[in-house]
C-alpha cells in the first residue's frame, strides 16, 4: 500500500501530463523535463501505484483503466492546489509563462491570431498560445479533461461545469471569383445583392468539420421554398475560400472573413438574396478557471482583438 508521507507528490503532475499528452516526450515538453526525467518518473509511479499506468499502442501510450480512473479526480486535486498555491499572485503579463490551447476552426488563425501574435509580443513575450483543431463530436468535454483552455464555438447549450462569453457576431456574405463567368454576365459589382435564381443554380462549396452538406444558408433557403446546390465541403475556411477563388464555385461565408480575404485571393463580395440569421461566437471555458488571473487576462484581450471585426 502506498505511503503518503513516503510518496513524491510530484510525481502526480506527471501522471497527469502522461494523461493528457500519451507521450513522454510531450509530457516532459509540458512540464519542461526531459524525456528520461518523464520515463524515470513514470516507473516510480508504476511500483508507487502498483499498476502498469500506461502500455505503448504504435506511437501513443494508452492508459491502463486504473489510470483513466485516476485522470478527472487528479486534475480537479491539481486544480485546487494551483489555485491555492496561487490565490495572493499578482498576475505579471511581462513576465508570467504559461501555456494555453485554444480550440476552434481556422476561421480563427485569420480574424484573431494574428492580432493576438503581435500584441503577445509587445506585452507577454513568454506566454505560449496555440490554436489547436475543433474535435467535431467533442467541442466542449476537450476542456473537461484539460485538453484545451478555451473553445471559440458557435453558441451552444453549456455544461454546469463551463462557463462562456460572447466574442463575435457576422452576418454572412457570398463569395465568387472575380472572373466568375456568371457574374460577370449578370454585370453583378462587389457589394450587390446576388439574384435569388442564381445564387440556387450556381454549385457551392460549404464549410463544414463533419462533412455536412447543410447548413445556416440552406434553413434560410427553406423557409422560403428554395434550395441551393452544395457540390463540395470542406473542413477549413482556408479551403473553401481558395477552392471558389480558383473554380466557379461560390460560397457563404461569414461577412467579416469573407471581405479580409476578398482582396488577396480576388474575390468579389456579394450581399445574399435571402436573410441568414447571425452567427454569434461564444469564448467557452472551464468554471475551475474563472477566477484564474492568467485565464482572465488573456480571456480578455481575446474579446478585445475580436470586437472590432464583430458585426
Amino acid at each position: 500500500m502506498t505511503n503518503l508521507s513516503t510518496f513524491d507528490l510530484n510525481l502526480l503532475r506527471v501522471l497527469d501530463a502522461l494523461l493528457i499528452e500519451h507521450s513522454t516526450v510531450r509530457a516532459g515538453e509540458r512540464l519542461g523535463l526531459s524525456q528520461p526525467a518523464v520515463s524515470a518518473a513514470l516507473k516510480r509511479l508504476r511500483l508507487s501505484l502498483g499498476d502498469e499506468l500506461f502500455f505503448r499502442s504504435g506511437q501513443k501510450l494508452e492508459a491502463t483503466e486504473f489510470a483513466l480512473s485516476l485522470k478527472k479526480p487528479l486534475q480537479d486535486v491539481l486544480s485546487r492546489i494551483e489555485a491555492l498555491i496561487r490565490a495572493q499572485d499578482v498576475f505579471d503579463p511581462a513576465t508570467a509563462e504559461h501555456r494555453f490551447r485554444i480550440s476552434g476552426s481556422d476561421f480563427f488563425a485569420e480574424m484573431l491570431m494574428p492580432a493576438l501574435a503581435e500584441y503577445l509580443t509587445a506585452h507577454a513575450p513568454s506566454l505560449r498560445v496555440h490554436l489547436v483543431d475543433l474535435v467535431p463530436d467533442d467541442r466542449v468535454d476537450t476542456m473537461a479533461s484539460q485538453e484545451v483552455d478555451f473553445a471559440l464555438l458557435p453558441e451552444t447549450p453549456l455544461p454546469e461545469w463551463a462557463e462562456g462569453q460572447p466574442v463575435f457576431s457576422s452576418s454572412f456574405s457570398v463569395i465568387a471569383r472575380k472572373a466568375h463567368p456568371r457574374t460577370t454576365e449578370r454585370a453583378l459589382a462587389q457589394g450587390d445583392v446576388m439574384p435569388l435564381d442564381l445564387f440556387c443554380e450556381l454549385q457551392h462549396v460549404l464549410f463544414s468539420t463533419e462533412g455536412n452538406p447543410k447548413g445556416i444558408g440552406d434553413e434560410a433557403l427553406a423557409r422560403i421554398g428554395r434550395e441551393r446546390n452544395v457540390v463540395m465541403t470542406l473542413p477549413v475556411f482556408s479551403g473553401v475560400y481558395r477552392a471558389v477563388a480558383s473554380s466557379d464555385l461560390i460560397a457563404l461565408l461569414p461577412s467579416a472573413f469573407a471581405h479580409r480575404v476578398s482582396k488577396s485571393a480576388n474575390l468579389n463580395v456579394f450581399e445574399p438574396p435571402i436573410l441568414v440569421d447571425p452567427v454569434h461566437l461564444f469564448l467557452i471555458w472551464h468554471r475551475r478557471f474563472s477566477n484564474s488571473p492568467p485565464h482572465q487576462w488573456l480571456r480578455s484581450r481575446i474579446a478585445e482583438l475580436l470586437h472590432p471585426f464583430s458585426a
